[in-house]
């Protein structure tokens, strides 16, 4: 097999077999405090694709970052072949400040390609796309729920592409969604460029959550062996297809009050069926909230008090409602044991 090939990044130049940590410049803060994000490049020997690993691009959502420090650990990466670039804090002002969003408070997930000469969101963005993610094969960008709300682990990606299909139907959660792509987000810019990139969602903002994780990093390796980036397991292991959600849909408080609910992540609901409730404080009202469909709850607001209009609940809509919670249940169990 031929031999890989040199990787550039910023200033540096990582060889073949080799790995290092690049602190990659960002803009600085008023301090005058340099600022840099960190990044680690696996670069092997033998040739192969470049992937690109990140997290943290909303500055809140810690799980990605976990699942990135857990996958240079292992000692499989020095069969690697290509080369990796893993990143597991891309917005570094929102995570030192343990916010979604940059000081300006703007959205890097609404920012890219990014300009060089904008604001830090847009600065961050190119930084990160001319220096990273233009130079990709494949991308695989973590996230988590917002603040106070969890995600059931899915795979968010433009499924009406054949190879961004296959590699969702491999990373090994059982629930994938043909998702709509927003303006100026990351994974817009990626696809315009042809490059197939998964959305991983899992747990809530600033926790993490273990099962999330080990899902996570179960995904990423499945892919990295798929691409031929890591050689095949020696016994094949079972792979369950996920199901296909092509429609999903929030169910939003009807007025504010305290939020009840039996329904948990991953549980089947019926069209009709009562999910939640929002008393007033009193006792006195109380206003009930109805799946629209037949479906299983992907997302699902963790706060006990709703103001009215607050999306409570996302419900995805399959073929198969009763395979879909069947999937959820054996890879709940599964990633517990």
């Amino acid at each position: 097999m031929a031999s890989n090939s040199a990787f550039s990044i910023g200033d540096q130049v990582v060889k073949p077999g080799q790995r290092a940590n690049i602190s990659l410049p960002v803009a600085d803060l008023y301090t005058s405090t340099s600022l840099s994000m960190p990044i680690r490049v696996v670069c092997g020997r033998r040739q192969g694709p470049m992937l690109f690993v990140s997290a943290a691009i909303h500055g809140d959502e810690l799980n990605g970052v976990e699942i990135i420090r857990r996958l240079l650990r292992l000692k499989i990466l020095r069969s690697v072949r290509g080369t990796l670039v893993a990143v597991p804090i891309v917005n570094v002002h929102g995570f030192l400040n343990q916010s979604r969003y940059l000081p300006d408070r703007r959205d890097l997930n609404r920012s890219f390609p990014g300009s060089a000469k904008g604001s830090i969101a847009a600065r961050l963005a190119h930084t990160f796309f001319t220096e990273i993610v233009s130079k990709a094969d494949f991308g695989i960008d973590l996230h988590t729920g917002a603040i106070n709300r969890s995600n059931l682990p899915q795979i968010r990606g433009n499924l009406d592409d054949a190879k961004t299909l296959e590699l969702a139907n491999s990373f090994g959660v059982p629930v994938i969604i043909n998702a709509n792509i927003r303006d100026n987000s990351l994974r817009s810019c990626v696809v315009d460029s042809g490059v197939p990139i998964l959305i991983y969602e899992a747990g809530e903002a600033l926790r993490f959550d273990e099962i999330s994780i080990r899902a996570g990093l179960r995904g990423v390796l499945n892919i990295m062996r798929l691409i031929g980036m890591l050689p095949a397991k020696r016994t094949a292991s079972r792979q369950v297809k996920p199901v296909l959600a092509r429609t999903t849909s929030w169910v939003r408080a009807p007025a504010s009050g305290i939020f009840n609910t039996s329904v948990s992540l991953g549980s089947s609901v019926s069209e009709g069926q009562q999910i939640g409730a929002i008393n007033d404080p009193l006792g006195d009202t109380t206003e009930s909230m109805v799946a629209p469909f037949d479906g299983i709850v992907i997302g699902r607001s963790n706060l006990p008090l709703a103001h009215e209009g607050d999306a409570l609940f996302n419900i995805a809509a399959f073929r198969s409602v009763s395979r879909a919670e069947g999937l959820v249940e054996e890879f709940t169990s599964e990633l517990d044991d």
